[in-house]
């Protein structure tokens, strides 16, 4: 399933489902971490498409991290990490966890690393 999923996605995803996504192409690697890709969605779609850079890729833990999404000019970013598993039963766990990064925390983290730095100001 992570061979299928994760590691020949790419090129598996647009045959199996060609509405959803139309293509995938890396702008800068090869799908090793550091990577940026485009994601073309297909005319189901309310995006165009977008980018994601693979933040890291463990095959032999099944676990693959990217950041990116159709963001919308409301987040900063986004971070996927999808680890597969065995089940009991012989099949396949998919786990994965988003984190949101909205645009606006970033004059609170400037608050907080202020009154860190200064913690007599208030």
């Amino acid at each position: 399933m992570f061979k299928a999923c994760i590691l020949d996605g790419d090129n598996l995803i647009p045959k199996i489902d060609h509405h959803a996504f139309k293509s995938v192409e890396y702008i800068e690697g090869n799908g090793e971490p550091g990577s940026i890709k485009k994601l073309t969605f297909g005319e189901k779609s309310q995006f165009n498409y977008m980018k994601q850079k693979v933040e890291a890729l463990d095959k032999e833990n099944f676990v693959y991290i990217t950041e990116g999404d159709a963001l919308m000019n409301k987040l900063e970013k986004i971070t996927y990490e999808t680890k597969l598993e065995a089940s009991p039963d012989g099949g396949s766990i998919c786990k994965t966890t988003c984190m949101y990064y909205t645009i606006g925390i970033g004059i609170f983290k400037a608050i907080e690393a202020y009154l860190l730095a200064n913690p007599n100001a208030y």
